[in-house]
């Protein structure tokens, strides 16, 4: 007979840090994390503001002995109770500054960890973290979440089986609006650390979601890169970090590739979309509409592939992120869902003592994540000399 969650017969623990009052991406996490019945949500600190975070929790039925005010008090206490009761994994949703400590000090007391992107501050803080896991072999994944999407793991699969062809161009932009105006002025929280390079780092569009962009291009195509070209750009008068910028770079492979981030354009969302050209075919998918992708081969018609997982042209890795049949709108959520689906595998792996794969893993991992830090350093140490091409070659990039 089958069981919740395998050999482990029961639902994962999750705590959350970070998520508090006025939090966006705490409640997605929460969401996504019990979408599938496989985890529950029985701790957090969900502030740094010690009152705050015991506010918040009736929000999430934390119940207030397991509602900790920080992230020493959460791993001193669940570390304390018995194994049949204290938590398997910790989700971190939380501004970038923070990443780096509160992880640390997960991992070093044994716990699984799910990170948002950026995983740290600065790519010092990256490495460091990659040698704690590897140290102690927990379960770590980042929240690079489009990568999650049902079409985006078809395409990666059609890609890697060469169905179409040679890879030669990889275009990925991410384009948004809502920073045309200087919204850190006006006591918005998410606007104001985002642009202040104490709190998100060196970059600020680009750290922020051309790091999407980028790692959703390494995901699909498996392109190695070996050199980058960026610019940067502050439109709006004042900002310290920028809100526009372009790279460019070029793959082990010979392929060309581009990532292009806009926090400035006017009336634009979150407008995630990337092409891909082969020389068998081309592809084509965007974040907004993401139950379509687009084929396209010379002399045949378009074809619009729709997220159907019992359609005979739908293959294992599309099939297997749907939830629901075609035509009932699948999106973040479910997306967001699938990383944490796919990392509860290795999790409930490493609990009941069975090995699983660090580093080749369907989700993003601590690779991942060292790899976006290291994108970020030499975008922006390129613009800083101009466009100046530098090395791209991460010694801890998946292959």
């Amino acid at each position: 007979m089958e069981t919740m969650n395998g050999q482990l017969n029961r639902k994962l623990r999750m705590a959350l840090v970070g998520g508090g009052q006025g939090s966006f991406i705490g409640r997605v996490h929460s969401i996504a994390a019990c979408l599938d019945n496989r985890a529950e949500l029985v701790a957090g600190a969900l502030s740094s503001n010690p009152e705050k975070a015991k506010a918040s929790a009736p929000a999430y039925d934390i119940k207030p002995d397991r509602a900790y005010g920080s992230i020493e008090e959460l791993v001193e206490k669940e570390s304390a109770l018995p194994e049949d009761q204290r938590i398997d994994f910790i989700s971190i949703a939380t501004p970038n500054f923070t990443h780096f400590p509160i992880a640390k000090t997960a991992v070093e007391a044994g716990f699984n960890v799910i990170c948002d992107k950026p995983m740290t501050f600065d790519l010092k803080q990256a490495e460091e973290l990659k040698s704690l896991v590897e140290k102690s072999e927990v379960v770590f994944a980042v929240s690079h979440n489009y990568t999650g999407y049902p079409l985006v793991r078809m395409a990666r699969e059609m890609i890697l089986n060469g169905e179409f062809g040679e890879i030669q161009a990889v275009r990925s932009n991410y384009i948004q609006g809502w920073l045309r105006s200087r919204l850190e002025q006006e006591d918005q929280k998410q606007a104001a650390w985002r642009t202040d390079p104490a709190k998100s780092g060196a970059a600020g569009a680009f750290g922020d979601i051309a790091t999407h962009a980028y790692n959703l291009g390494r995901y699909m195509t498996g392109l190695l890169p070996a050199e980058i070209s960026c610019n940067l750009k502050i439109f709006a008068p004042g900002r310290q970090l920028d809100d526009y910028g372009h790279a460019v770079i070029r793959f082990q492979n010979g392929a060309m590739g581009t990532v292009t981030a806009s926090q400035i354009s006017h009336g634009r969302e979150n407008d995630l979309f990337i092409e891909v050209d082969g020389t068998k075919g081309a592809l084509s998918w965007r974040q907004e509409e993401p139950n379509q992708m687009i084929v396209r081969r010379n002399g045949q018609p378009h074809s619009i592939y729709t997220r159907d997982p019992n359609a005979p042209f739908m293959n294992e890795s599309g099939a297997a992120a749907c939830r629901l049949p075609a035509g009932h709108p699948e999106a973040f959520f479910e997306a967001f869902a699938n990383i944490y689906r796919s990392a509860f595998d290795a999790m409930i792996n490493r609990i009941t003592g069975q090995p699983f794969e660090p580093k080749n893993t369907i989700y993003p991992n601590v690779y991942d994540g060292v790899e976006g830090m290291y994108f970020i350093q030499q975008s922006v140490a390129s613009s800083q000399e101009n466009g100046a091409w530098l090395p791209f070659q991460c010694d801890s990039a998946r292959s």
